[in-house]
């Protein structure tokens, strides 16, 4: 009997702590719930058909040029360089390449190697590698590769310096201190990643040299190691769209976007008058383009030309660039719209474009709307039926959308569930990444250099005597993408026993997702040494 009435007592207390909470959560949900939910809804849904409508814009102008044929060839003047009896080499403009480097033991070689290879008369280019390595040895071995380059001719400087400041935007303007750069035309500039061909030279000074209005000429990039992993190829999709799309259209149109750091040849009197390098942000390569772009110059961009690069292969690496290149953008646009707001050199038409275009909608506007509508808003309407959602805009829109981005990598088409997951996981990031530099929060001016592996997996690999990989588990634990995807599945339970609208099919798909990236389990893991 004292069990049966102890155990009565008990289910009486739980019946009436789960009244209390129900009561508790319907007294919150009508008054405040609701009312702030709907206007998350609505706010959302003006974001999605914003990036909608952008998306649908550039889709259009991408078919009118393919229609059209407005090749750079077609719409610049293009002649090929052009030897000279009487002038001899000195008709060919003097060219600088910088190789800006940071503890690169993976990928200095090839880097230096494919500078070194371009092809150009021997003595109207300089080789400058920018060497801010704090390793010595690594620093020894970065300086022997430019030694045995001069020994066979090749015109190349090593220049380092004795501190950091301003991180690759800093070695950058200091090498153009260089009393030897002063006698240069234009500056060509790769990642230590990145190998051009050796006609690279060729295809693109001839748009500086005939165009005297270009600032700027802007290679695309392949990616050596897209079928590394399943992260890679992701992000394979992802920057396809970013050069088939939004640099064409912007290269197209106003003849402006965003420089990408690499790969690219820039006219020196340009970047001088714009000011130079700049280190206010972690984004230099987009603060340089927005200046120049606002002092009147053209970019142009060639999608034909295609410079072989890394991505990054492990979920730490991405994060960190992923971090970098969410916050930097955010930040530049609260720094310099007033700037752009204030310009007389450039049309009413360009300053809508750099600023509700290309930095409101892209660098804002698309990572917001992403983390926020998909992965909480939406959920949350599960918990809270009283606030539907259309079914244009959480079904129509987001498929279109992400049907426009399959164009940029075809191959991929088949991956695009994965892809849409996975870019769901980033906008976290992202979306932390765009309150801090829009807030200029603690991390804005984080910088932390993406990670290359090189061949270092293979020459792993190839060891004979295979070690075990050592993993700390807190490296490979990441409790916001856990906690969101608790949320996530928590929200996909209720929609089972409770819901119409069958999101729970979604919300485990994508708690999933977060639960993988949570525990590590995506990218490719480097074995300790």
């Amino acid at each position: 009997m004292d069990r049966l009435s102890a155990t009565n007592t008990f289910e009486g207390a739980g019946d009436d702590i789960s009244m209390q909470l129900s009561l508790i959560w319907a007294q919150i949900k009508a008054p405040l719930l609701v009312p702030l939910l709907r206007m998350a809804v609505f706010l959302c849904l003006a974001m999605s058909l914003m990036l909608f409508i952008e998306r649908v814009y550039m889709a259009v102008v991408i078919l009118l040029v393919k229609l059209f044929g407005r090749k750079p060839e077609k719409r610049y003047r293009w002649e090929p360089m052009k030897d000279d009896v009487e002038l001899g080499n000195s008709v060919y403009p003097m060219v600088l390449v910088q190789i800006p480097m940071y503890n690169e033991r993976e990928v200095y070689q090839l880097s230096i190697g494919a500078a070194c290879g371009l092809s150009w008369p021997s003595d109207r280019i300089i080789i400058q590698v920018l060497d801010d390595s704090t390793e010595p040895t690594i620093k020894d071995l970065v300086e022997l590769e430019c030694q045995r380059w001069a020994s066979k001719g090749i015109n190349i400087k090593y220049e380092i310096r004795d501190n950091r400041n301003g991180y690759k935007a800093g070695a950058l303007k200091e090498g153009m201190k260089r009393s030897y750069v002063k006698q240069c035309d234009y500056v060509a500039i790769f990642d230590a990643d990145f190998q051009p061909e050796p006609d690279f030279l060729w295809r693109t000074i001839p748009f500086l040299v005939h165009n005297p209005e270009i600032a700027l000429v802007q290679s695309r990039w392949k990616f050596v190691n897209a079928d590394e992993c399943l992260m890679t190829r992701m992000q394979e999709m992802s920057l396809d769209y970013h050069f088939t799309v939004e640099q064409e259209v912007g290269s197209s149109t106003y003849a402006f976007f965003g420089f990408n750091g690499t790969a690219g040849v820039w006219r020196i009197a340009a970047l001088n008058e714009a000011g130079g390098w700049k280190d206010r942000t972690t984004v230099e390569d987009m603060d340089l383009a927005v200046r120049a772009s606002l002092k009147g110059w053209k970019f142009v961009y060639l999608g034909s030309l295609k410079v072989k690069n890394e991505l990054p292969s492990t979920f730490k690496a991405y994060r960190y660039q992923q971090h970098r290149w969410s916050c930097g953008p955010a930040n530049l646009f609260r720094k310099m719209v007033l700037e752009i707001i204030r310009n007389k050199k450039v049309t009413l038409w360009k300053k809508v474009h750099v600023i509700y275009s290309f930095f409101l909608v892209r660098k804002i506007v698309a990572h917001l709307v992403t983390f926020i509508f998909y992965c909480v808003v939406l959920p949350a309407t599960v918990l809270v039926p009283e606030v539907p959602i259309p079914k244009w805009g959480a079904v129509y829109i987001p498929s279109i959308i992400t049907l426009l981005n399959a164009v940029g990598t075809p191959r991929s088409l088949h991956l695009m569930v994965f892809w849409i997951l996975f870019e769901n996981v980033m906008s976290l990031h992202r979306t932390k990444a765009t309150f801090i530099g829009l807030l200029e929060a603690g991390r804005v001016n984080e910088w932390i250099v993406t990670e290359k592996l090189g061949d270092v997996l293979k020459v792993k690999a190839s060891n004979k005597v295979p070690k075990k990989p050592r993993f700390r588990f807190g490296d490979r634990l990441h409790l916001l993408e856990l906690g969101v995807g608790a949320y996530l599945f928590f929200c996909g339970c209720y929609d089972i026993f409770f819901g119409k609208n069958h999101y729970f099919i979604y919300l485990f798909a994508q708690a999933m997702a977060f639960f993988i990236m949570g525990f590590g389990y995506i990218g490719t893991f480097v074995p300790n040494s």
